[in-house]
């Protein structure tokens, strides 16, 4: 059971503040939301507040929904949140639906083309959670990422840009490092899920052998972004990609199974809104708005 090392020294009235966004799951769907801003932002595309909403609404569904879901395993792995979707998850389960609903209606009044699409997440937490697919090696870590793909790849439907190189390589970066970064998750699960009987690469091989596959993995795929750019198939902006690679293998390196879900749940998943940050204060200082 993790320990949250390293927020200790934070005072309780903030770290209370970071638990609630954490376990209420409102901090994960703001980092669904900034997948989607650093996607508009990199293709060059107007931020519309249309296809954020929808973001937002279906990560907060689809986690509301899969943190009941998981409740058994989380009394074990993680109490404190088991402790808080107990007393409170039921109500952010039916604000999830609310929102989710909300946003398929208007996706369907405004005729965007893929409003059928948005029955996805809902299959996704069923057989990520009821089918049981979590079960299975590696399976449930590209269920995760590809969950996360579907993000750039909605973004280019909305705007009807989806065969283009920007879309289609967010797709596939956020698709490769959301599933390395579902796999470093499992750290922190590996007591319960080893007891559940839920086959993760944690479990089987151990927390070393998956940091060091995590990170070789995002060095390759780092690599990649600096390549692509460098024969212009990608726009130099795309270098700042490197920082959030170079975030990820900070966080490879120290994840262990005494950090607790602060640690995977905040510092893990702030990722995405410090790339959506940075990107957007790049674009702020392209424009001069900054510069002075």
């Amino acid at each position: 059971m993790g320990t949250d090392i390293g927020f200790e020294d934070i005072p309780d009235a903030f770290l209370s503040l970071i638990e609630t966004l954490v376990h209420s799951n409102i901090l994960i769907s703001v980092s669904a939301t900034s997948v989607a801003v650093s996607t508009i932002i990199l293709a060059e595309l107007s931020i519309d507040s249309l296809p954020l909403f929808i973001v937002f609404a279906a990560a907060m569904f689809v986690y509301s929904y899969n943190r009941i879901s998981d409740f058994t395993e989380d009394k074990q792995n993680i109490p404190k949140r088991a402790s808080f979707v107990e007393q409170y998850g039921k109500g952010l389960l039916a604000i999830g639906g609310l929102l989710y609903f909300l946003a398929t209606s208007l996706a369907i009044q405004q005729s965007i083309s893929g409003a059928p699409a948005m029955v996805i997440p809902l299959l996704v937490a069923v057989l990520y959670s009821v089918v049981g697919l979590k079960r299975v090696l590696l399976v449930k870590n590209l269920l995760v990422g590809f969950s996360w793909g579907l993000i750039p790849a909605g973004v280019g439907v909305y705007y009807d840009v989806l065969w283009t190189t920007d879309i289609l390589f967010m797709t596939g970066f956020i698709t490769a490092t959301l599933t390395i970064a579902a796999a470093v998750f499992d750290i922190k699960d590996i007591e319960g899920d080893s007891e559940a009987g839920i086959a993760t690469l944690p479990v089987l091989y151990g927390p070393a052998v998956t940091r060091q596959l995590s990170t070789f993995a995002t060095v390759i795929i780092s690599l990649l972004v600096v390549v692509l750019v460098l024969i212009e198939v990608l726009r130099p902006v795309y270098l700042l990609l490197c920082l959030y690679t170079a975030y990820m293998i900070g966080y490879c390196f120290v994840a262990t199974t005494d950090k607790g879900p602060l640690f995977y749940g905040f510092v893990i998943d702030a990722e995405h809104i410090v790339l959506a940050l940075l990107l957007l204060a790049q674009e702020l200082l392209s424009r001069g708005v900054l510069s002075s």
